[in-house]
């Protein structure tokens, strides 16, 4: 403990308030909130033998800490969650990347508002509803939402003319008048009640304004509520009835080696409307009930809807205090109850019975990801006899099109897995105008172990092409001395591994994950090799059209491609945008003009 530290345990006042733990760095490492400083501090610089592995690593590395005090207790609690959300300090329970989370917009900020879904939480008078985990669920509940609801979806109502949305019967058009603000407006209204679970009211709402329509012998429109209301009913017979009334939210913890899963089930009037599940990170050495009550501070903090009841597992310590806070966040009362008997805790039984299920198809997924990754680097080793896994490799591919714009590309595998950041692409000068992938070959793997250092070859150098190709790479990577690692050719076809000084192949078992493993290494050294070649042909093609043009040289063409990016885009400039470009003029900047205005009109 530094003397720091020691001068600052002994001010720290008697009061509720927020502390932050910092490193050497000054980076905050932990936020936690005490209803009594002093004591709460404290007691980490005391006996660690209480404290779990986790807490005695975090107390190593406090070089510094800070505190604020607050009012109370609830105060304390709502500027811990802030600042948690804010700094993510490493060792605080947190939920996996949070920030990412999907959640639908509506935007009631508009005239006629949009529903669409985004990552960002803006203060903007829009309406948001998540968050959510799955994104690819949240974009079929938009899906859903516009076959219920004729929405618009375009971003301006500039239109001069209904689009094919209206057409087609899946906008009402409000760009072109076809509908008034506040009919509008009370889809919207349904639209967000259906997004809050309350299919029972939507129903209700249609079914009333469909009876206002009748009665006004407004049957067109009539007959489209009628239509929103069948398929509302629809929705609604799939929701099952769990409990008589109410908004509930019921929250089931598991935990395994894989980590801790909350699973909320969310229950509005009454019936099941949809799920969630969160995994959480730093919970190593923690109890349940620190992890239930650190997910229950994240999660309210940054979900747009909190039910007048919350199921919980387990009793909590701080369970009046949440129930507090919650209360001022919604302006209305909130009950934190843990059910012991009947309906309510049937319910948080079920969600940790489905908290259990998805640690389980975690650690599923994770043995697979690992069979297909480590665990095929393994055994390709082990087929290929090498004395070693080949943890890092690199595959060489060409490319050219009848020797044109010939290109080879180096893709990297650590692990199994790609990385990105260490590929690297090659214009092939050598073969240019001619095919011949042997010299290509050459040329390249001369570039890239030519004058390279022992301790910076990979443990496997894999030749796309069959004997030939590897022939020519090991001529040019054992003449600049690199006889230690080894190299294999890979035959196109059957995907045959050839190796140096045997006649015959290795031939993969057809399912083994090693094979699956060398097939996608070989694709992803072709889609990045004609990756490249189509931008240097796409190039190409451009340059030639340029030079049809009077007064365009090398220059002159690189500093337009330079400055347009495209073809399309310098067909769209105008003369005084193409004079502009450094070494252009206006007399050229015509000529180019005029070229594509003339080629355009034949």
């Amino acid at each position: 403990m530094t003397e720091k530290i020691l001068e600052k345990l002994q001010l720290l006042p008697d009061k509720p308030g927020v502390y932050i733990m910092k490193d050497e760095q000054g980076k905050i490492i932990y936020v936690g909130k005490a209803i009594i400083l002093k004591n709460r501090v404290r007691s980490y610089f005391q006996s660690s033998r209480n404290h779990s592995a986790k807490v005695q690593a975090m107390v190593a590395r406090i070089d510094d800490f800070e505190y604020i005090i607050t009012g109370s207790e609830i105060e304390a609690l709502i500027l811990e969650c802030n600042l948690i959300k804010k700094h993510r300090p490493k060792y605080n329970i947190s939920l996996r990347d949070d920030k990412t989370y999907p959640y639908v917009k509506v935007t009631t900020n508009e005239v006629f508002p949009r529903v669409f879904v985004t990552r960002r939480v803006q203060k903007d008078g829009a309406r948001y509803f998540g968050p959510y985990t799955n994104v690819g669920a949240v974009h079929e509940s938009i899906k859903l939402l516009r076959k219920l609801f004729p929405l618009r979806s375009c971003r301006h109502l500039d239109a001069k003319r209904p689009c094919l949305e209206y057409h087609i019967k899946r906008c009402l058009a409000p760009c072109a008048g076809k509908i008034d603000e506040k009919e509008y407006g009370a889809m919207i209204k349904s639209v967000c009640l259906f997004l809050e679970g309350r299919s029972e009211a939507v129903e209700k709402d249609l079914t009333k304004r469909m009876e206002t329509a009748a009665e006004n012998f407004e049957f067109e429109r009539a007959a489209k509520l009628r239509d929103q209301l069948l398929a509302v009913k629809k929705v609604m017979e799939k929701q099952n009835i769990v409990t008589g009334s109410g908004d509930q939210d019921a929250i089931g913890m598991a935990r395994s080696e894989f980590g801790v899963c909350m699973q909320v089930f969310f229950i509005r009037s009454g019936k099941m409307v949809g799920r969630d599940h969160f995994l959480l990170t730093g919970s190593d050495g923690e109890s349940d009930e620190a992890v239930l009550t650190a997910f229950l501070k994240q999660y309210y903090n940054q979900t747009t809807f909190i039910p007048r009841e919350i199921l919980l597992p387990i009793d909590l310590t701080e369970q009046a205090l949440l129930a507090e806070w919650l209360s001022e966040k919604k302006e209305a009362k909130v009950a934190v109850e843990t059910p012991k008997r009947g309906t309510k805790r049937d319910i948080v039984t079920m969600a940790i019975g489905n908290a259990k299920i998805v640690l389980e198809e975690q650690l599923a997924k994770l043995k697979t990801a690992n069979q297909q990754t480590e665990g095929a680097v393994v055994e390709l080793g082990q087929y290929l006899q090498l004395g070693k896994p080949p943890n890092r490799m690199e595959c060489f591919d060409i490319s050219h099109i009848q020797g044109s714009e010939t290109v080879a590309s180096m893709v990297v595998f650590e692990g199994g897995i790609p990385k990105k950041d260490a590929y690297r692409r090659y214009k092939i000068q050598s073969a240019e105008g001619k095919p011949d992938d042997f010299k290509s070959m050459r040329e390249v793997v001369g570039r890239r172990y030519g004058e390279a250092a022992a301790d910076d070859l990979p443990d496997l150098i894999i030749i796309d092409g069959g004997k030939g190709q590897l022939s020519s790479a090991l001529e040019i990577i054992r003449g600049a001395g690199h006889d230690q690692v080894p190299v294999v050719g890979l035959a196109k076809q059957f995907e045959y591994i050839f190796t140096e000084g045997e006649s015959e192949p290795v031939i993969l078992p057809r399912h083994s994950q090693a094979l699956y493993l060398v097939q996608r290494i070989r694709d992803e050294a072709h889609r990045f090799a004609i990756t490249y070649h189509r931008k240097l042909r796409s190039k190409r093609n451009m340059v030639s059209v340029l030079d049809h043009v009077v007064g365009v040289g090398p220059k002159r063409r690189k500093a337009l491609w330079d400055h347009f990016g495209t073809l399309n885009k310098i067909k769209a400039a105008s003369v005084e945008e193409m004079s502009a470009v450094s070494g252009m003029n206006l007399p050229t900047a015509q000529a180019v003009y005029n070229f594509f205005q003339t080629k355009d009109q034949m």
